[in-house]
């Protein structure tokens, strides 16, 4: 199809009250299909109740974070970055570690997956693992909390 009509065609349904357009031809197959624009309400409705569940999220996190933090002692390592945590190399694989095991630090304990590249995370302090606190195969976020170390 020319670009020339296909420019008109466009035109025609944007000028029109058409909200879609399909023509066929020998050439092939074109469809035309005008967005709709957003009404008010969209605008006005969304923030608000988006406003309240987000507030009270922020809350809820904030009292439950301070009653949970004594229960850790020791080291905890963290993550390094946003991925999926992993426990093992691979699927069949034995697990880094385990509770109870002695690392040294700079030892791979996991592998964080993000966009596809798998990253050895190492301890960065020796000890026993007494704790840990991802499950295999789970969104992790920076900074959040993978294992304990004593």
């Amino acid at each position: 199809m020319d670009l020339r009509k296909l420019k008109t065609l466009i035109d025609l349904v944007s000028d029109s009250n058409v909200s879609e357009l399909e023509i066929t031809e020998a050439e092939g197959k074109v469809r035309i299909v005008k967005g709709v624009p957003p009404g008010p309400v969209a605008y006005v409705a969304a923030p608000v109740p988006a406003a309240q569940p987000v507030a009270e999220a922020a809350a809820a996190p904030a009292a439950i974070a301070p009653a949970a933090a004594p229960a850790i002692k020791g080291h905890v390592a963290k993550s390094p970055m946003v991925g999926t945590f992993y426990r093992s190399p691979s699927p069949g694989a034995k697990a880094f570690v385990e509770i109870g095991s002695t690392v040294k630090e700079g030892e791979t304990v996991c592998i964080i997956e993000a966009m596809k590249i798998l990253n050895e995370i190492e301890a960065d302090k020796a000890g026993t693992i007494t704790q840990i606190l991802c499950e295999n195969g789970q969104a992790v976020e920076y900074g959040q909390p993978l294992f304990v170390i004593e």
